[in-house]
């Protein structure tokens, strides 16, 4: 009998969960803009499905609120008005209820005003950002598509967010560009624009802006492709998907991040793709049917391949193939094969991550402009992660050799709200004129401090070392940096501080690094330059205006 009892209260149980556990649902007719939905991370993940007109539209983990949600995520349904979506969710009626449709976000009113929100970083409205994707310019836009969750300020549900800017500097978030399908998440992957028709996606004299991206899923990763023809503001996936498929080349399924470009000498399009320990070649002439062509190892994720000219002559150029991680490989490309010319080095550091170059800068330009992820979180605002500054890259000869250097935009100059400079200071009264700024919220300090003896000296922010130059040991905050003119005292910075963070640019760009901006309770003293008897020949200031309208 007792044996009775206890199996009828484990079936009981089990039905109780299963009750609990089935799909709860309400449904919506849409005529607002946005669905606003309630997160919490008080509880676990759980599939969302929206379902309109019997198809499933939309499927997605949330963390979704009971009650009192601590954020709210939204979901652009524009497309669906006039029609009802039936939202699905296991065991959370309460959550499905507290459901609403608006024209306006959540929280619209302080959107951008957030304490910690960056001023002149870009930033999504809501939920996770990582590596930039598709970066391109297109028709007096540049475009930056990016790995994003709308749902959570956690990795997950990848999509690709998007985002233009005419400036590279004043950013408007536009609608979610691609969604996840039945292939996979969406991960990362580049933009073309194929001016001479080779798809096959022309219309008239409107080209196909073509995105290649990474399909993830839990048996493999896949490289698909789709295009649009309203300058990226909405895509139509290839029908043949996946147009790459290598798990059982490599026995891996690391095989992603495809970065696709026009290679002019030889008429084709090449891709490189990382794969299980480095970086693959692939060639193709319609951006369809792909020719694997070589490897080279010693990389991992997020690849890159571009050409640059050494110090500025275009008849002596060089190609950079490089990671996720920033490292990078100076050699030759045929087009099909890289070779490389010399040793693995480094030129950033720090929250950077997964940086891309941009496709399509007119040669009028002549740049090639990066951006990476800073993977730098925003204490109690409802975003994780940002964009680092846009930077130039250049290479340039140094005492070692041809090194990549990277540094800011001109445009970055158009956020200058004020401008405050002195010179041949100690590093007393340097301090004192920095103590103005003690809030160091959205600054650009550029400074040049020389050392009378071989030890540490730099400049601190609340006691936060944001420049720490061991001359004997060769250090900036930690690695390894030789400057050109090896028997100099002196060291450049240029230091941009904004809510969260801190990017500093050595010597002109020889090296740069970034990190999150602490606070620290027990040290509110702003700057301080410190070392033994340094001074400080040159301090400029300015203060930086916000981005956000």
């Amino acid at each position: 009998m007792k044996r009775l009892k206890i199996t009828i209260a484990i079936l009981f149980m089990l039905s109780w969960i299963c009750m609990n556990l089935s799909a709860q649902e309400v449904s919506i007719r849409i005529n607002k803009k946005y669905l606003n939905l309630p997160v919490t991370s008080k509880v676990d993940r759980a599939v969302m499905s929206f379902t309109v007109d019997g198809q499933t539209e939309r499927k997605f983990d949330i963390r979704l609120a009971v009650s009192d949600p601590e954020y709210w995520a939204f979901c652009d349904v524009s497309a669906f008005k006039g029609k009802t979506v039936t939202i699905q969710y296991p065991g959370n009626q309460q959550g499905l209820n507290l459901i609403f449709q608006d024209d306006a976000i959540a929280g619209q009113d302080s959107l951008y005003h957030e304490k910690n929100r960056p001023q002149f970083h870009f930033t999504t409205r809501r939920g996770w950002i990582n590596d930039p994707n598709g970066l391109i310019f297109y028709e007096g836009e540049y475009h930056l598509f990016y790995q994003h969750n709308p749902y959570e300020d956690q990795w997950g549900n990848m999509h690709w967010g998007h985002a233009v800017s005419r400036d590279l500097i004043n950013w408007e978030e536009l609608p979610i560009a691609l969604f996840p399908d039945e292939l996979g998440t969406m991960f990362s992957g580049s933009a073309v624009i194929d001016y001479d028709n080779t798809a096959g996606y022309n219309k008239g004299n409107i080209p196909a802006m073509i995105a290649y991206y990474t399909a993830d899923n839990p048996d493999r990763q896949i490289q698909c492709f789709a295009y649009s023809l309203d300058k990226g503001r909405t895509f139509t996936k290839y029908g043949k998907n996946p147009v790459i498929d290598t798990k059982e080349k490599w026995n891996s399924k690391d095989t992603r991040d495809p970065k696709v470009f026009w290679y002019k000498p030889g008429k084709h399009w090449v891709m490189v793709l990382n794969e299980r320990d480095g970086h693959s070649i692939f060639t193709s002439s319609d951006l369809k049917d792909w020719t694997y062509e070589s490897h080279v190892t010693g990389f991992w994720e997020c690849p890159e391949l571009f050409e640059l000219p050494v110090d500025g002559n275009s008849a002596n150029t060089k190609w950079v193939m490089y990671g996720a991680s920033g490292t990078y490989m100076i050699g030759r490309f045929d087009g099909k094969k890289f070779t490389p010319e010399t040793g693995k080095y480094y030129f950033t550091t720090g929250t950077a991550y997964a940086a891309q170059a941009f496709n399509n800068i007119p040669d009028s330009d002549g740049r090639t402009i990066q951006i990476a992820w800073g993977r730098i979180n925003h204490p109690n605002v409802p975003l994780n992660g940002m964009m680092l500054l846009p930077v130039e890259l250049n290479l340039r000869t140094t005492k070692d050799g041809v090194r990549l250097f990277s540094y800011p935009v001109r445009e970055v100059t158009t956020l200058y709200a004020d401008e405050a400079k002195w010179t041949l200071l100690t590093s007393t009264n340097a301090t004192t004129n920095l103590s103005q700024y003690k809030d160091a919220d959205g600054l650009h300090i550029r400074t040049t401090i020389k050392l009378s003896h071989a030890t540490s000296a730099g400049l601190s922010l609340n006691g936060q070392r944001i420049l720490d130059y061991d001359m004997n040991s060769n250090l900036v905050n930690g690695v390894f940096y030789s400057p050109d003119d090896m028997t100099s005292m002196e060291i450049t910075a240029d230091i941009y501080i904004d809510r969260t963070s801190v990017e500093v640019f050595i010597d002109n760009g020889a090296y740069s690094y970034s990190m999150l901006k602490r606070s620290n309770p027990d040290n509110n003293d702003g700057f301080r330059y410190w070392g033994n008897n340094i001074e400080v020949l040159d301090l400029k200031v300015h203060r930086l205006k916000s981005i956000w309208k």
